[in-house]
């Protein structure tokens, strides 16, 4: 049978995609004065079967880090973090010596791709400009690039990994008896079928102590409980993070590369938004005096967060994207998190969130949003460099435009 266009890819793709990679990757700033793309008109949220082959692949991927690690001069550092639960490399690349260490990942949800090209970008910007304003990025931060953090899912083109409960139960005995954690996915979701091929939603799986081991009593959970490091992508993102805190002393920032729903727009002039950002989902309330939060109230990074959003709201803005605040209700409470589990524990943490995936936006306007995340996150680098980041008024946040009323509830899917 004919592979759907959603996942095929041929060997003209293939062949195709290395060139691109070396013309757009280029020594240039990332987030370079040229016009952004036109905005798109029209948009959808019904899963279709649509084309992603001009999005990078996991070989791909690969070819592109040994090419920024052989053209860089080893300035770019490739390696292996760990595997993937189909035994798929999770690779980190790093660029820079600085004491502030930056992580960013993307492709957690493995149908959301325009981080993947933003962040390889970057890492060609920094590991081949000899600009002063790279070397001054290189000498203040540790950049660490972990793309494609959830391969099997980016392979299947879906939210979720490929991992089944019986494997979880093998891996963690203790759980035997129990039934699967709320964030199993075994259904149909986004257009996949996953009662076949189950999985995880990944971005649920994340505890703020680093240590923690799953317990029969934590689980199935709930969103408003931390999550339990129950699988191989989620354990490698920790410990890529404990490596850097205790070679650094302290992660200073990390970003989370997502996409939110097809037609979200911001609430200012009613636009079809590129990218919102948001600080962690955790309500102020639960870090007072004998609430569930009150460990954390000293090392929650709140402020910084706030501060780093602000950043990359300003940075999209200024290339000609469109920005918004991604919705924020203030009884929504993530723990399990990546960046809600890292900020309780002192790093400024930021979601990025481009409109559309790929069962609805398939590689349509990807060009644009990739240009709009690397705008971001190059103005974040940039503040974060020089200090600037710092004199930010984290109150001027919610004074940010924000994304219209009727789209919050569909937008929450980070």
């Amino acid at each position: 049978m004919r592979p759907s266009p959603r996942r095929h890819r041929t060997a003209l793709a293939a062949s195709l995609l290395a060139a691109p990679l070396a013309l757009t990757l280029t020594a240039a700033p990332p987030a370079s004065a040229s016009p952004a793309p036109a905005a798109p008109q029209q948009c959808s949220d019904e899963p279709r079967d649509l084309p992603t082959w001009k999005f990078i692949d996991y070989d791909e991927m690969r070819a592109e880090l040994a090419r920024l690690e052989r053209v860089s001069h080893g300035r770019v550092e490739v390696k292996v973090a760990g595997k993937s639960n189909r035994g798929r490399s999770i690779h980190t690349a790093t660029v820079g010596t600085g004491p502030k260490v930056f992580i960013v990942t993307s492709e957690i949800h493995g149908n959301e791709k325009t981080g993947t090209t933003a962040l390889l970008r970057i890492l060609n910007w920094l590991g081949t400009s000899g600009s002063p304003e790279a070397a001054r990025i290189r000498k203040e931060i540790t950049f660490v690039a972990v793309p494609k953090i959830n391969p099997d899912g980016a392979e299947l083109d879906r939210r979720g990994n490929d991992n089944s409960w019986a494997e979880v139960q093998r891996d963690f005995p203790q759980l035997a008896g129990r039934p699967p954690a709320w964030n199993y996915l075994n259904t149909q979701l986004q257009g996949d079928d996953y009662t076949t091929k189950p999985g995880f939603d990944l971005n649920r799986d994340f505890n703020p102590d680093l240590e923690y081991q799953p317990k029969p009593e934590d689980v199935p959970g709930d969103g408003s409980r931390p999550g339990w490091f129950l699988n191989p992508e989620s354990q490698t993102l920790r410990d890529i993070y404990k490596y850097w805190r205790a070679r650094k002393g302290k992660v200073h920032t990390y970003v989370d590369l997502h996409h939110q729903g097809a037609c979200v727009r911001e609430d200012a002039q009613n636009r079809l938004l590129d990218v919102a950002v948001d600080y962690p989902p955790l309500p102020d309330r639960f870090f007072e005096p004998g609430q569930k939060y009150a460990p954390y109230a000293r090392t929650y990074a709140k402020t910084l967060s706030k501060q780093l959003a602000i950043s990359a709201f300003r940075g999209i803005e200024e290339r000609g994207y469109i920005p918004a605040r991604y919705p924020h209700p203030p009884t929504r409470d993530l723990p399990g998190q990546a960046r809600s589990s890292f900020g309780l524990i002192g790093t400024g943490t930021v979601l990025f969130e481009v409109r559309g995936q790929t069962q609805t936006m398939g590689h349509y306007q990807s060009e644009r949003f990739i240009r709009a995340v690397t705008a971001g996150l190059t103005a974040m680098l940039r503040d974060v460099a020089s200090g600037e980041v710092g004199t930010i008024d984290p109150d001027t946040f919610e004074q940010l435009p924000g994304t219209a009323e009727q789209q919050s509830t569909a937008a929450l899917e980070d």
